[in-house]
């Protein structure tokens, strides 16, 4: 029977169940190989006399299983749970509807087809760098959000979204850059049908540029304003904007890179291409250098006549590539080097994750800026800390050192694969966000409402419209049954004591190199 969209097996029906597997299995070890070893016509003449026989053994079977439960056939059939245990229970996942382009082209109304979902309970942890989430809500902790607050958000937001009952309203400011704001709204939605009825009523501004601007020092000392509550892809330790998963975990349509959870695999088979003892014992980057002075002072340090300093660093042109259909930017076919290069754009990266992923060891640039998850990275554990100010000699000693104690630094690679695969998977990125907002909403002082100028936001308004790309990585990305069970468990906050030893342990660990470094270079010739 089912029962809350769930098979539910009846004591009797579970008794029943087992009796004719008992009975299939008497069968097939005890009946067939004699069967098979008589000839056929005799076979065909035996065959009723052992079917009588085998129903007669089926019946006292039946006779025997209640002898020895102690219970008659109309207390079974009576009974909730048999010998005192649970019906046995398999869970369904009811699909959301599909989409229906040609309904909401009519209409123009959005469906009301997602509802409440039972889940199970989480069974596992989250990773640590969740309990990032408590800290980057803390300027709020104790007054909370106020609805003040979250209008002078607007000064940059670029859209304001509204979530009442389960359902989105959008009020778009201004566009961003290319389809940002799009496949982040797009992510949003996804979480809605992951975890219906599940996310409070809420509204946030997010603001999808570059550079984090909550300055936290204009809301230091006392008679000081409370900060907005602004979302965006980054922040740094100068700033209190809210950080949330970027974009392109849904895809980024301009230059190619298809949704995380497709990617994520890809990259994943593309390691395995090349051991990391046969890749290039070099340092590789491939990307735009125009849009960061740091970029181009990276470049300097590729190879010439003159100098060797072990890197092989290459300019992305993404014009030229979308003209020749992206054949030579394809992120899987780059996991051929040992070292990989990570460094910051105008702000931070989405390229990170990428280059985490691919099994080789990250030489990473020091960094001015973080995401969500990049916080969970500890040095010479997930990767190898480069100086931003001595770009070339760092890079040098790093091969050199790896190339030197090739076990170490192969482990460093594959620790950090490991990280992204398993602690940055697409259901760790949802529950990331259902965490954040949930914790968000609970800090509200006011009740959130449709604003005048928001209009109802669903897939339909989205991926109906959208074409090429976009609509190929929605389709790819739509969330098309709940999850089966609840978000994992947030970890408890940071005590201060630890705190500080996390932060201890990643400066310790990067001055530990900076000192092998030095030693190196006191004594090359």
């Amino acid at each position: 029977m089912r029962k809350n969209n769930e098979v539910v097996f009846t004591p009797q029906q579970e008794e029943n169940h087992e009796m004719v597997g008992n009975f299939r299995h008497f069968k097939d070890s005890i009946w067939w190989p004699v069967v098979k070893s008589l000839p056929r016509s005799t076979a065909v003449l035996l065959f009723p006399v052992m079917l009588i026989i085998g129903a007669f053994a089926y019946t006292r079977t039946l006779d025997t299983h209640r002898m020895f439960s102690g219970a008659s056939s109309s207390k079974s059939a009576q009974s909730t749970t048999p010998y005192g245990t649970s019906p046995f229970t398999v869970s369904i996942r009811k699909p959301i509807a599909p989409l229906n382009c040609t309904a909401y082209n009519l209409t123009g109304t959005c469906p009301t087809n997602l509802q409440d979902h039972q889940n199970s309970p989480a069974t596992a942890t989250c990773p640590d760098y969740f309990r990032w989430i408590h800290e980057d809500l803390r300027p709020w902790a104790r007054t909370g959000i106020t609805q003040d607050m979250v209008e002078r958000a607007k000064q940059t937001a670029n859209f304001r979204l509204i979530i009442l009952k389960g359902r989105a309203y959008l009020e778009t400011y201004s566009r961003p850059y290319q389809t940002r704001d799009v496949f982040s709204i797009w992510g949003i939605l996804q979480l809605l049908r992951r975890y219906p009825g599940k996310i409070p009523d809420l509204e946030l501004m997010f603001d999808c540029e570059d550079w984090p601007v909550v300055l936290a020092d204009r809301y230091n000392g006392p008679n000081v304003e409370q900060p907005p509550p602004l979302f965006r892809y980054c922040g740094n330790d100068a700033t209190l904007d809210i950080v949330f998963p970027d974009w392109s975990f849904w895809g980024w349509a301009e230059i190619n890179i298809k949704p995380w959870h497709i990617l994520l695999g890809e990259l994943k088979e593309g390691t395995t291409r090349i051991p990391w003892l046969n890749r290039e014992p070099y340092a590789y980057w491939k990307g735009n250098p125009a849009v960061a002075e740091t970029r181009q002072d990276l470049i300097k340090c590729n190879v010439s006549e003159n100098q060797d300093w072990n890197a092989r660093l290459f300019a992305q042109d993404w014009f030229r590539e979308s003209q020749e259909g992206f054949n030579k930017s394809d992120l899987p076919s780059q996991c051929t080097y040992r070292y990989k290069v990570y460094i910051e754009g105008s702000a931070w990266s989405v390229s990170q994750k990428y280059i985490l992923s691919c099994d080789s060891t990250t030489l990473l640039v020091k960094p001015k800026y973080y995401d969500f998850f990049t916080r969970g990275l500890i040095p010479v554990h997930h990767y190898w800390p480069i100086k931003d100010d001595d770009k070339c000699r760092s890079i040098k000693f790093a091969v050199d050192w790896g190339n030197n104690h090739k076990q170490r630094a192969h482990q460093i690679g594959k620790v950090a694969s490991d990280f992204i695969q398993e602690e940055v998977k697409m259901d760790y990125v949802y529950d990331y966000m259902f965490h954040l907002l949930n914790s968000y909403a609970k800090l509200f002082r006011y009740k959130p409402s449709k604003s005048a100028n928001a209009t109802e936001l669903c897939v339909e308004s989205m991926v109906c419209e959208a074409e090429g790309s976009v609509k190929k990585f929605m389709m790819e990305s739509l969330v098309k049954v709940p999850a089966n069970t609840d978000p994992c468990t947030m970890p408890a906050p940071f005590d201060p004591p630890t705190l500080y030893a996390t932060l201890q342990r990643k400066e310790s660990s990067i001055q530990q190199v900076e000192s092998w470094e030095k030693s190196y270079w006191d004594i090359k010739p």
